[in-house]
């Protein structure tokens, strides 16, 4: 009976398999296979995100992922990339990164699921450092992949009389076209604190898009897409804390942040501006991260609709703050870190986390 169902059927029933299952079931026969790859629609959109530990001195060409549905670590070969990656932002279920061995800022999309690997084209204007930020827009008009733009402000760029300035020109990247497109200026005072003191990260809500700075007293520095304007915010308890990230909850901006000696908080924006206290890391799970230490500065969190994740290093552990939606609440868990991988010894390493839906749908840009 199985094998006789039609397409559209096995499909829908594909949609409640979780990737690693699916990726099971496609192999099991050459109808299912077929299945799978006609209807990538049809992979799952409705589980929760996996959290992928991609090694910051990744030689070895390898990443790792964590499946919260049974608890268990996996690891992915990368071998099928030419030069070692770092992620900046992950879009559905692909992960938009940048190749590391050359200063001058190229980005690509990468599923590690399914080996796929494609740049993007080449920016406009030359620069080194920017910050780059992702929207993702409604993409079910555009098949398994969604539609996206890559905003690029700030870096170094080369001078008229030589040399390098501050780039103060804001470029755009949109899927559908494949193309980039300069929309306009920032002021240059916005320009040298995005190329200096500004990580990849960034976070959109509510119709503008936001980065943090990395440099104490934190600020959060926001362009609003509509109206391409830029404006400063300001962030609780700025001058204390020991490591400030940015994400999204809900669809409000959310704020992540732990002072020396004290507690780890979430705050989120409200009207006005404003911040409010909304939870804090449970005492007991941030001793355990902390290793029984009293600071955060080593401290990293990520984000998605769903969850919020601190972790340190590969094998360090992790608190979860995830929503569950059959109780209609967030709930706080810890996860192990990675020490073992079937059977074999995992070592600890310094890692860049990111969560990512997994999904086997090919890379069709």
């Amino acid at each position: 009976m199985w094998s006789n169902l039609p397409l559209d059927l096995l499909a829908k029933i594909f949609s409640f398999l979780t990737p690693d299952s699916l990726a099971r079931a496609r192999s099991a026969c050459r109808h299912w296979h077929t299945c799978a790859e006609r209807y990538p629609l049809a992979q799952p959109q409705h589980h929760q995100a996996w959290f992928l530990a991609l090694p910051t001195r990744n030689r070895a060409q390898r990443c790792y992922v964590h499946n919260p549905v049974i608890n268990n670590w996996h690891m992915l070969s990368l071998d099928f990339l030419s030069d070692p990656i770092r992620p900046v932002a992950s879009i559905g279920n692909l992960i938009l990164v940048r190749p590391t061995n050359c200063t001058i800022l190229q980005l690509a999309l990468c599923n590690p699921f399914t080996r796929r690997f494609r740049y993007l084209p080449m920016l406009n204007i030359t620069r080194t450092n920017p910050a780059v930020g992702v929207v993702t827009l409604e993409s079910e008009q555009y098949g398994p992949n969604p539609h996206f733009r890559v905003y690029v402000a700030g870096g170094m760029s080369e001078a008229p009389r030589g040399g390098a300035t501050y780039e103060p020109k804001l470029e755009v990247y949109d899927s559908v076209d494949d193309t980039w497109h300069i929309i306009g200026f920032m002021p240059m005072e916005y320009a040298v604190r995005l190329t200096v003191w500004t990580p990849n990260e960034s976070v959109h809500s509510n119709g503008v898009l936001y980065w943090m700075t990395s440099a104490r007293a934190y600020t959060a520095m926001g362009f609003e897409i509509g109206s391409n304007t830029w404006r400063e915010l300001s962030v609780p308890m700025a001058d204390r804390l020991e490591f400030a990230a940015l994400m999204r909850r809900n669809g409000s901006l959310t704020l992540v942040g732990g002072t020396s000696g004290g507690d780890a908080c979430i705050w989120e924006l409200n009207e006005g501006d404003s911040w409010g206290l909304i939870e804090k890391v449970p005492n007991q799970l941030g001793i355990k991260l902390l290793g029984g230490k009293r600071s955060w500065g080593s401290t990293k969190c990520v984000g998605s609709e769903g969850a919020i994740c601190l972790y340190r290093e590969l094998g360090s552990g992790m608190v979860v703050w995830r929503e569950n939606k059959e109780k209609g609440k967030w709930e706080w868990f810890w996860v192990e870190g990675c020490h073992f991988i079937r059977g074999k010894q995992v070592h600890n390493l310094p890692i860049k986390g990111i969560f990512l839906q997994p999904n086997l749908a090919p890379l069709v840009f």
